[in-house]
């Protein structure tokens, strides 16, 4: 199901009129596709700035980092495209992340696993998921495609007092 990201990114030229900077996939420099993860990880576009700073044209294509789940600062945003059981995917670890997240489903049909229940999300469903710990499953016979934008965030020491310790966070 790859078919179909495509990024457009607008910026300013040099008498401030606004432009079209690029148009088409972002540059992907990671492993995190294919059956052997059983997802497809698009990386769109990320900043580590807890307010951007808006300038005529990015300094550096902010792809062009080494993968990981969330950088330590800042916001992310990816699309993750979640296999079905015959194409390789399988349900995720259960994890937890410093992160404020928006997930928005798509495409398909997606299961979200929290400690004590769970619930089946499909197209048009959103998510707020808060630091919570959690796992994604599909369970159907097609891929799902979620947008998530995670944006750096901190534990309050009330919570922090009711978490497990040490707090293992997926990085």
């Amino acid at each position: 199901m790859a078919a179909g990201i495509r990024r457009v990114v607008t910026g300013h030229d040099a008498q401030g009129k606004s432009v079209f900077l690029s148009d088409g996939p972002p540059p992907q420099h990671h492993p995190m596709r294919g059956p052997g993860v059983g997802a497809d990880f698009h990386e769109i576009w990320s900043t580590p700035e807890a307010v951007p700073e808006l300038t005529s044209t990015p300094a550096t294509e902010p792809n062009e980092r080494a993968f990981t789940i969330m950088p330590p600062t800042g916001h992310l945003l990816r699309i993750i495209e979640i296999h079905p059981p015959h194409e390789g995917g399988s349900r995720t670890v259960m994890h937890r992340t410093r992160t404020l997240d928006y997930v928005v489903v798509i495409e398909g049909e997606i299961v979200l696993l929290l400690d004590d229940s769970e619930t089946v999300l499909g197209p048009g469903s959103v998510v707020v998921q808060r630091g919570t710990n959690h796992a994604w499953e599909n369970r159907g016979d097609r891929t799902a495609r979620l947008a998530f934008f995670h944006i750096d965030a901190a534990f309050s020491g009330e919570l922090l007092a009711k978490l497990p310790q040490p707090l293992e966070l997926m990085r």
